[in-house]
């Protein structure tokens, strides 16, 4: 696993925000994801299908596993929506984290299931996930984004990448500044949320 500037590996941690608490993934979360995963239009940008329970314990298992690579940290987290009851999961986020020079380069991704959209949701979590970067050492952060999806743009944006002329698999290539500092610790994790 790449390693923080500490020298430990970047392991995910639990990051909260203002209204959000982005906890790491357990295979336990199945269930509830499955349904907060189920509407086919969340694959519209992305391909694919909604996957049941047991497919998403499947991949969550796998995922879990880590990387084949032991270099490359597989990082991913639920979301909870603390402003409601029961806290319920609203949708995921996750980092592919890679060791370079002068740091680590993250490359993120954000889905919130469709009956919480429009709310602020993906927003919060992708900027409280890239300060939770920056504080694990890594320098630059990059998302890629299908060019007719504008509230993901939107959220990229909000979370401090700019657009960039790099297109790889029809999808454009956002990432954060080249001065090293991604999300520019403005993204309001709390202090909990630091490693």
């Amino acid at each position: 696993m790449p390693a923080s500037p500490s020298g430990r590996p970047v392991r995910p941690a639990t990051i909260r925000t203002a209204r959000l608490d982005l906890v790491p993934l357990r295979v336990e979360h199945a269930d509830a994801m499955s349904r907060v995963l189920d509407d086919p239009a969340l694959h519209t940008f992305i391909g694919g299908a909604p996957e049941d329970a047991d497919a998403l314990r499947a991949r969550y298992r796998r995922v879990l596993a880590g990387s084949p690579n032991p270099g490359v940290s597989w990082c991913n987290w639920v979301i909870g929506l603390r402003a409601e009851d029961g806290a319920p999961l609203v949708g995921t986020v996750q980092a592919t984290v890679v060791p370079g020079a002068p740091g680590s380069v993250a490359e993120i991704a954000w889905v919130v299931g469709t009956a919480w959209q429009r709310r602020g949701i993906a927003t919060e979590a992708a900027r409280g996930l890239v300060d939770w970067l920056a504080w694990q050492g890594v320098r630059t952060v990059v998302a890629h984004v299908h060019p007719d999806h504008g509230a993901s743009a939107a959220v990229a944006a909000a979370a401090g990448l700019a657009a960039t002329d790099t297109v790889q698999d029809g999808e454009i290539r956002w990432q954060s500044p080249p001065d090293g500092t991604p999300g520019g610790g403005r993204c309001g994790i709390s202090r909990g949320g630091r490693p």
